[in-house]
């Protein structure tokens, strides 16, 4: 069995020889290890270092492409070496190396497709209270949205089978890690967790700018994967909302032509509900339009699932 580690990098020239360092040279029941480094487009001497600790593959993108793209690419190169297990692991030596065979080991047992490696929020030394805050309410919501019981969902220390890593796609060009819990969810891959340690701080996260901006990208990419995913169930619930004032409006109407005014009068209710009940109708019908559209979608990721297996075995018979 075959393990690849990932490794994302960007400007990471003085925090990448601690990392590949501390990586693990052997694990039980893995029979090979070999190091995948994607240079994210780095200025300064990344690559040369990576090859310089004896990296088995270096991917160099010519500008900065973010997180999110340098992770599924590092899937599909992982792949193509012919990986059963993927590990993704950070380049500036946050999580303890330590735990990596901890983290495949559901993997080995066929009892995962993938495995997020649980840091303890609240021991973090680094992470402000806000930030530990932020950690908790973030992983909760991800957890109510995609029906599974991952505690750290912004995790990056995770494991994936072949089976997992072919059907994973990524939309966000901010981070993958919220969006492919809610993906595993949804297309019912086996995810389990472990618990993990973590290092000293070597360097500032350069993923966000503050708290206000980590928030607001991550509800974008709740909001949008929550849409693409369950379209029928978002657009219903809006247009429950938006028809309620309606139907109080055109009630109210009704109370005071029956009952006071007559036929003269509160017009301006009905007009107004009117236009809430078509609102409320047209995105009730742009939810089974997109449910629809959903079907295609998943079809389509089979196919392409598919298509991804098939390139591979066919890199390996030739």
């Amino acid at each position: 069995m075959k393990l690849v580690i990932q490794i994302p990098c960007y400007n990471e020239e003085s925090t990448l020889p601690i990392t590949l360092l501390d990586l693990p040279k052997e694990i039980e029941g893995i029979d090979e290890i070999e190091i995948l480094v994607i240079d994210d487009g780095s200025n300064d001497n990344t690559a040369k270092v990576a090859a310089e600790y004896g990296v088995h593959k270096i991917v160099r993108f010519p500008v900065n492409k973010g997180l999110a793209r340098g992770f599924i690419v590092g899937l599909e190169n992982a792949l193509s070496m012919g990986a059963d297990i993927i590990v993704n692991f950070d380049a500036d030596n946050q999580y303890d190396a330590n735990g990596m065979s901890e983290l495949v080991k559901p993997i080995i047992a066929n009892e995962a497709d993938m495995v997020i490696g649980v840091r303890d929020i609240r021991t973090i030394k680094h992470f402000s209270f806000i930030k530990k805050k932020l950690q908790v309410v973030g992983s909760w919501v991800v957890r109510k949205i995609s029906n599974t019981d991952v505690e750290d969902v912004t995790s990056g220390f995770r494991a994936y089978n072949r089976v997992a890593a072919m059907q994973l796609n990524v939309f966000s060009k901010f981070t993958y890690t919220l969006e492919t819990i809610i993906q595993a969810g949804y297309s019912n891959l086996n995810l389990k967790t472990v618990k993990i340690g973590t290092n000293e701080k070597l360097r500032d996260s350069r993923l966000f700018g503050g708290p206000a901006e980590y928030v607001w990208r991550s509800i974008l990419t709740i909001v949008r994967i929550y849409l693409i995913y369950q379209p029928f169930r978002a657009f219903s619930l809006i247009s429950f909302l938006i028809a309620i004032p309606g139907i109080t409006l055109i009630g109210r109407f009704f109370y005071f032509y029956l009952s006071i005014d007559g036929p003269t009068g509160h017009s301006q209710s009905l007009v107004i509900s009117l236009i809430f009940l078509a609102l409320s109708f047209n995105l009730f019908m742009v939810g089974v339009l997109s449910e629809l559209l959903g079907t295609n979608r998943r079809m389509l990721e089979s196919i392409s699932a598919r298509i991804r297996k098939v390139e591979l075995d066919n890199r390996k018979i030739t």
